[in-house]
């Protein structure tokens, strides 16, 4: 396997290997579970973008090395840009990576992302986009991003909210982690296939030949298995979940289940509440209208809307519980966030319709997403 030559000095952080009509690519920061660099999404989005116009490439296998798909973005490269006032390096990284999110959720040509480990975050927005997601009993998917003081991105606000009733809306405001049989019963996989048969799965896709979905999705089937839910899965309690999440407010959430909590020594409802009251009261608030809005919008229109929101977080005028989040849980580790606002309560709906809005700043614009062209319907269909 030989890193492909490139100019941002990054080819190193992703691996490109050529089986006939195959391009597997390898995403190889495992020391930092493959957490996504400038240099790593730019790499990526360059190499499908190229793919998809390569008449010889019929079939895109994407893969982590190490114990990891991809924990997520660099977060501590934004951070550091922040602090030392460049908060536009950081919306340039997060512009690149939705440009990558989209290229993917658009692409003519199947996608098989290998979710074998921890796949979060920015690891979640280079995978499930794509039109095969393969888990297996090591993945771990979670978008712990409120306890950040973010919000889910990566176009999270397009395929969370598509998942059955309001489990989007529990595993967005949460951070809740799924194991590979749960992702695969909620949708976020389409297969689950046992670690030890990965590398057969693997030499078989190379040796199709072929870029039809039904031909790939056929072959992935011989490896596959029906995983059994543990028993005491969440997903079982979609109904409950169902229940609470679909309340219009975080207030009318939290509220419905202290009320439950009196009544009951229900272990899961306590650690939805504590779940929910460690997060960032900003954070919940604008993830849920994200998540909301979200439901009604094709993919690049939420992606065009996350930019927004994430360019406010990073500037840091609206509130700075993204640096003091990073401080606290990634940093300096004490897991003790001082958020500002404090409280629900103080966190207006003014407030939070300014994360939706244009940012005042003459060099700043609005995400623009490449024009797509001979796209299959049922990728016309996420438009």
């Amino acid at each position: 396997m030989e890193p492909i030559n490139s100019s941002d000095g990054g080819a190193d952080q992703v691996l490109v290997e050529e089986h006939s009509h195959v391009k597997k690519v390898v995403l190889n920061r495992p020391k930092q579970l493959n957490a996504l660099s400038f240099q790593m999404v730019n790499r990526l989005l360059e190499l499908v973008l190229a793919c998809e116009g390569d008449c010889s490439v019929k079939l895109i296998i994407l893969k982590g090395e190490g114990r990891a798909f991809s924990a997520g973005g660099d977060v501590a490269a934004v951070v550091r840009d922040i602090s030392e006032g460049n908060w536009k390096a950081g919306a340039k990284y997060f512009r690149i990576e939705y440009i990558m999110n989209y290229v993917m959720a658009t692409y003519n040509k199947p996608q098989v992302s290998i979710l074998n480990g921890i796949v979060m975050g920015g690891g979640a927005g280079a995978s499930i986009h794509g039109r095969f997601r393969v888990a297996t009993e090591k993945s771990v998917f979670a978008m712990p991003e409120t306890a950040l003081g973010l919000f889910p991105d990566v176009g999270a606000s397009y395929f969370l909210p598509r998942l059955p009733g309001f489990f989007g809306e529990y595993l967005s405001l949460t951070g809740t982690r799924l194991d590979g049989a749960e992702m695969l019963a909620c949708g976020l996989a389409t297969h689950f296939v046992p670690e030890a048969r990965l590398s057969l799965l693997e030499e078989a896709l190379c040796n199709a030949n072929s870029s039809d979905p039904d031909i790939i999705s056929a072959i992935i089937d011989e490896f596959s298995q029906q995983p059994r839910l543990k028993e005491k899965s969440v997903y079982h309690l979609l109904d409950i979940i169902n229940n609470y999440f679909s309340r219009r407010t975080v207030e009318e959430i939290i509220l419905a289940l202290e009320r439950e909590a009196v009544n009951t020594n229900d272990s899961w409802i306590s650690s939805t509440i504590k779940s929910l009251k460690a997060a960032s009261p900003t954070s919940l608030k604008i993830t849920l209208r994200s998540i909301r809005e979200g439901r009604l919008q094709g993919v690049g229109q939420c992606l065009i809307s996350e930019y927004r929101m994430v360019c406010h977080v990073v500037q840091g005028k609206l509130s700075k519980d993204f640096m003091e989040g990073c401080r606290a849980i990634l940093l300096d580790k004490d897991k003790n966030p001082k958020w500002i606002p404090s409280k629900l309560e103080l966190v207006s709906d003014e407030m939070v319709d300014q994360y939706f809005s244009k940012l005042d700043d003459e060099d700043w614009e609005d995400l623009k997403l490449p024009t797509r062209s001979n796209l299959p319907l049922h990728v016309i269909a996420k438009l």
